[in-house]
């Protein structure tokens, strides 16, 4: 989705479904775990950092580039003027460089999996999430339905048929019980049909998907993670290397990410590209 103004600015939302583990790095360790996600310091919600975004993309243009270029003497590098153009040029080193005509901010977390007795898994929001997510929708000219009425503590809400839902009306997350108090219909077919793509996950998610309290999704954000012990073998005597055994803090699978994409017109002097 995008809007494109008189200025010429153009805007979209980025989401990111991980289909594996993910291990968006600090490269600081505060505690037992050597090598944790990187989090917001305000909140503690994992996020994914705009440069990392911006990076990856930057490199999946060069290779579709340099497919262009297969069988001739021409090679994209970080200095093709296209990839300049978009991305800012690879070094600053003359009074004519340029910033580049995209910017992308930190991927924020929309959706976290958690362990459910019923239906296998589910995903769960809160309204604090939505309220950002209403927020920065705005500025790619669209809007998420309201988020369900404030919730008391040990309350959730989720569709009234949720695989999810034991027969009074509870669930479970973890090891957390819930009571269902409202629906959560109009924002879980809005995350489905907008994060993601293929038809049965899209399903899964409008009838797996919960919101709950804001301090019981920091809660899970923070401690429902995966902990992985990394070691290293000494090759003779296939015990651990001296100091070769550390642990690796991963986000699950199915966690749903989403970012901003915002471009400009090419600020590059010899190419001329339009934000659109």
């Amino acid at each position: 989705m995008s809007s494109k103004s008189k200025s010429n600015k153009s805007n979209a939302l980025l989401f990111l479904h991980a289909h594996t583990p993910l291990h968006p790095g600090s490269g600081t360790a505060l505690g037992f775990v050597d090598l944790p996600v990187q989090r917001e310091r305000h909140t503690q919600w994992p996020l994914i950092p705009g440069s990392a975004l911006k990076g990856i993309l930057r490199d999946a243009c060069r290779e579709k580039e340099r497919m262009k270029y297969e069988g001739s003497r021409r090679r994209a590098n970080d200095e093709d003027p296209t990839l300049t153009a978009v991305f800012g040029p690879g070094k600053i080193e003359s009074s004519d460089s340029h910033a580049g005509a995209l910017s992308v901010t930190d991927a924020r977390i929309l959706a976290f999996p958690v362990r459910s007795p019923k239906g296998v898994f589910a995903w769960v929001t809160c309204p604090a999430v939505l309220e950002r997510l209403s927020r920065d929708v705005s500025l790619v000219g669209t809007s998420i339905p309201v988020p369900p009425a404030k919730l008391g503590p040990g309350e959730a809400a989720c569709n009234d048929k949720s695989p999810l839902l034991f027969d009074d009306g509870s669930l479970i997350f973890e090891e957390f019980e819930f009571k269902r108090r409202a629906s959560a219909d109009a924002v879980a077919e809005w995350i489905a049909r907008h994060a993601v793509k293929d038809e049965p996950t899209i399903n899964r998610i409008k009838s797996h998907i919960a919101v709950i309290p804001d301090d019981d999704f920091t809660h899970f954000v923070r401690y429902a993670v995966e902990v992985t012990a990394r070691i290293g073998l000494d090759h003779d005597t296939k015990t651990v290397k001296t100091g070769a055994l550390f642990y690796e803090e991963f986000l699950p699978s199915e966690t749903i990410f989403y970012a901003l994409v915002m471009a400009e017109d090419s600020r590059r002097k010899d190419k001329n590209m339009a934000a659109v």
